[in-house]
């Protein structure tokens, strides 16, 4: 039986996304437009529309649909700013991010993902996204600021780097914590030294690579 991936999508953004409190049309948009299924492993795709972390490689995982949601519509990425993604995954979210920003740097510790993501964006004719192999523990670091950071990693506390590769008047989405309990967090750069909080709402997701060794950020 052929399973009908149109019809899947639409439920997934009908009955998942939107009634988590994601209502920015041009979110849904992307849900209903972007084809999801072909982001995840092939062996996972019917998979695609669930409320579910999807298998990747190397232990890691696609986000639930609802998290994506929430995530896009708390950056409320405008059409000239810049994105830093942290985290590149399968390709998803960063497909995602293209369509709403004027340009997308995205990097991911693990070659095999920035290739894929490199192969998947090509197809989709999304061309304004830089992809970069690297450790942001440890080195790996954008060539300047933007004006959303969006981390698809948890980290235990807010590393002082992402902080300063903000923009001010920028956003920064981050979920800080220890599994089973964190937050998701969305850091507004008002100036130089000032910023403001808002957590957003709970989940559990996996840590980014080397996260627990970075300085944090003191508020």
């Amino acid at each position: 039986m052929t399973m009908n991936f149109e019809q899947a999508r639409h439920n997934m953004v009908e009955q998942q996304v939107r009634t988590w409190e994601v209502l920015d049309a041009r979110v849904l948009s992307l849900f209903e437009s972007i084809q999801r299924e072909d982001f995840v492993p092939v062996r996972y795709r019917k998979m695609a529309f669930a409320d579910l972390h999807i298998p990747l490689d190397h232990d890691e995982f696609m986000m639930k649909p609802i998290v994506e949601g929430r995530l896009l519509q708390a950056v409320d990425i405008q059409p000239e700013e810049t994105v830093l993604e942290i985290g590149t995954g399968s390709g998803f979210v960063t497909a995602c991010l293209a369509r709403l920003a004027k340009q997308v740097v995205s990097v991911d510790i693990h070659e095999s993902f920035t290739q894929r993501a490199r192969e998947l964006l090509g197809e989709k004719d999304i061309n304004n996204v830089e992809l970069f192999t690297g450790d942001v523990m440890s080195g790996w670091q954008p060539e300047q600021a933007q004006d959303v950071v969006v981390v698809t990693g948890s980290v235990p506390s807010v590393p002082e780097a992402f902080m300063g590769w903000v923009n001010p008047g920028g956003r920064l989405f981050c979920i800080v914590g220890e599994s089973p309990a964190m937050e998701a967090w969305l850091f507004t750069r008002l100036n130089a030294t000032e910023w403001r909080r808002e957590c957003l709402f709970e989940t559990d997701l996996p840590a980014l690579i080397n996260a627990e060794t970075a300085p944090e950020f003191e508020f």
